[in-house]
């Protein structure tokens, strides 16, 4: 299935920021919106800021438009306030995008578990992201430090306790 772009984003406009303060937050939403979208598709975990400018995200060659670095940095900035980003270094050069927060991704989880009975199970991190059982859903290929942080927020609500196993890391689900 192919990424469908938003109408805006062939609209030349779109890839300046717009100085009425009103008009330029409609417009940093949609590239918000539009930046996870285009993430959560290609199930992209991880941006590069200086790759970020080539990317076709913030680049359009089809009507020859980019978004500059001062407002790609903005956008991920709003990005970063909503919680959805995070920086990986000081340098602000690499970050995690989270087009689905900890809590969601545990919740879908949760909802997988209960619905196939598996309440009081143990798995591994493995079987939980990559197994058969898990194939077709959402969570399938989760990376690793995700996954983490979704069962962490289950294990503060109590459905679920991290566990260390002989091979890493497993959890059991309540």
């Amino acid at each position: 299935m192919s990424f469908e772009w938003p109408w805006q984003y062939n609209f030349p406009p779109f890839f300046t920021l717009q100085p009425n303060v009103d008009t330029r937050q409609k417009q940093l939403a949609a590239w918000c919106s539009l930046a996870l979208s285009y993430c959560r598709h290609h199930k992209l975990y991880t941006l590069d800021v200086m790759e970020a400018q080539e990317s076709p995200v913030f680049n359009n060659k089809k009507i020859e438009r980019k978004l500059s670095m001062e407002t790609i940095q903005v956008v991920f900035e709003e990005l970063r306030k909503k919680g959805n980003l995070e920086w990986l270094d000081k340098n602000k050069s690499r970050c995690l995008v989270m087009w689905r927060r900890p809590e969601e991704w545990g919740k879908l989880i949760y909802q997988w578990v209960s619905k196939n009975g598996m309440v009081n199970s143990v798995f591994t991190l493995y079987e939980l992201s990559n197994g058969d059982d898990t194939e077709g859903e959402e969570f399938h290929s989760l990376e690793e430090w995700m996954l983490l942080r979704s069962l962490q927020a289950l294990q503060t609500d109590g459905k679920a306790e991290i566990i260390t196993m002989d091979d890493g890391k497993g959890v059991k689900f309540f």
